[in-house]
C-alpha cells in the first residue's frame, strides 16, 4: 500500500515523500495516527498544493532541533551510583535515566531518541541524542561513586 507521509519517520522517510508500506502498518498505525495519508490520485494532486506547507513545516522543524541542539550541546549530565571497588556499577546508566533527568532540566525528550550504550562504569561518557533526521546533539555525561 502507498502512502504519503505527513511526519518524519525514521524507519520509512522525510515528510512528503510517497512510500510503499505493508497495509496493515498503515491501516493500523500510520493513518489512524494522522502519521501519513493514503496515496490515491486526488491526494497526490493535493500533496502537490500541499509541497510548500510540508517544505514550511519540514524548515521550521530543522529550526527547533538545532535551537535545541545547541542547548543541549553544553549541558553535562552528573550521576551518583553505587559502584564497586575497581568502578564497576552494581548496575547500569542507561538511556531512560538520562531522558529523566533532561525532563527534570526542563528538556521534552523522549528517552528511544537518546543513543547510548548502557554504562556499566565510574567515568566520563557522552551520549547522542537524535532530534531531527538531520540534527544531532552531544551529551557529556559523567558517573560517579555514590557515597
Amino acid at each position: 500500500m502507498k502512502v504519503i507521509l505527513r511526519e518524519n519517520i525514521d524507519t520509512l522517510g522525510q515528510i512528503g515523500d510517497i512510500v510503499k508500506v505493508a497495509p496493515g502498518y498503515a491501516r493500523n498505525y500510520l493513518l489512524p495516527k494522522g502519521f501519513a495519508i493514503e496515496a490515491t490520485t486526488k491526494n497526490a494532486k493535493a500533496l502537490d498544493h500541499a509541497k510548500r506547507h510540508l517544505e514550511f513545516k519540514k524548515n521550521k522543524s530543522k529550526e527547533l532541533a538545532v535551537q535545541l541542539a545547541s542547548k543541549l550541546e553544553g549541558l553535562t549530565l552528573t550521576f551518583a551510583h553505587q559502584a564497586g571497588e575497581e568502578g564497576k556499577l552494581f548496575g547500569s546508566v542507561t538511556n531512560m535515566e538520562l531522558a529523566e533527568q533532561l525532563k527534570a532540566q526542563g528538556f521534552e525528550i523522549d528517552r528511544k531518541k537518546v543513543v547510548l550504550e548502557p554504562i556499566k562504569q565510574i567515568g566520563e561518557f557522552t551520549a547522542t541524542v537524535k532530534l531531527h533526521p538531520e540534527v544531532n546533539a552531544t551529551l557529556k555525561v559523567t558517573v560517579t561513586k555514590a557515597a
